[in-house]
């Protein structure tokens, strides 16, 4: 892709996922994330009705009378996208490919972290950590995730959830936001995804074609993995193939799900040819 398609790819996706973010997100976001906690903000004579356990000892002893810690709300927040690139996000049959859906998602998400003046991290990952992009604010920082996310291109087609989950505990030692956007067709995670949401708020955004769910009665169909690259013949008039098919994609769903749940993070189910639109916002306010 040249720098000019580039660009003009960049300058449209920024166009529609801000305006979703200015007139739908923002305030969605602002108010589902609250910060980090309570920061130090100053010290106060001791007033009737304050908590003793905020008296600063130190500041109480040079005055030789009751001076208060004062906190206030930490607003500042640190979101981390982290997005699937193997070779299975390139794949749609309606009308975008699951890789174009979730690079509005983040796009989306990034705007809107902005308009809280909130950092934003990418972590773009398929067997290994393609690429990682440190947490910053911004307009042009978010150019920057959503140039990548278009134009980077992954050295592997597979997938190792896993991987990306330990480097994301590695890189990031304080509390974050934290959007997985993937089709989660991956095992093993189950136990690194614990580890991480003790430290950090994570949502599972699942992005898939409803193709994907089943195979259709086509009779012999010649398929390849987009992962491994393997070619195979399927005879998907078979009832057994295809039920065994959609037990498999399920199992996957399902482990998707009780991963997330376990952990006590968040999920959101995106089909490409609906509106994530909506279902991100009924997520936010059902967490808001």
């Amino acid at each position: 892709m040249d720098t000019k398609e580039l660009l003009k790819k960049v300058r449209k996706i920024e166009i529609k996922t801000r305006r979703l973010s200015d007139h739908i997100f923002g305030g969605e976001y602002h108010s589902t994330f609250k910060g980090r906690g309570m920061t130090f903000s100053e010290v106060r004579q001791y007033q009737f009705g304050d908590d003793v356990r905020n008296i600063d000892w130190n500041v109480t002893a040079r005055y030789s009378e009751p001076f208060v810690k004062v906190f206030e709300e930490e607003r500042e927040l640190t979101m981390m996208l982290m997005v699937d690139i193997s070779g299975s996000e390139l794949f749609g049959t309606v009308e975008q490919f699951k890789n174009e859906i979730v690079t509005e998602i983040a796009a989306t998400l990034a705007f809107s972290a902005t308009q809280n003046n909130d950092k934003i991290g990418l972590i773009l990952f398929s067997d290994k950590v393609e690429l990682y992009i440190p947490p910053k604010k911004g307009r042009s920082h978010v150019l920057r995730i959503i140039r990548e996310l278009i134009e980077f291109e992954a050295e592997s087609k597979q997938t190792n959830l896993a991987e990306a989950l330990k480097f994301l505990s590695n890189v990031m030692k304080k509390k974050a936001i934290v959007f997985v956007l993937s089709d989660f067709i991956a095992d093993d995670y189950q136990q690194t995804m614990k580890i991480v949401s003790n430290k950090h708020d994570v949502t599972g955004i699942r992005v898939y074609d409803q193709r994907e769910e089943e195979i259709p009665n086509l009779g012999m169909v010649q398929m390849q993995d987009e992962e491994t690259g393997e070619l195979m013949l399927v005879n998907t008039s078979s009832k057994k193939v295809r039920l065994n098919y959609g037990k498999y994609y399920q199992e996957k769903v399902d482990y998707f799900k009780d991963s997330f749940t376990k952990s006590g993070a968040g999920t959101i189910d995106c089909r490409v040819d609906e509106s994530y639109v909506k279902k991100m916002l009924g997520y936010f306010k059902r967490r808001g």
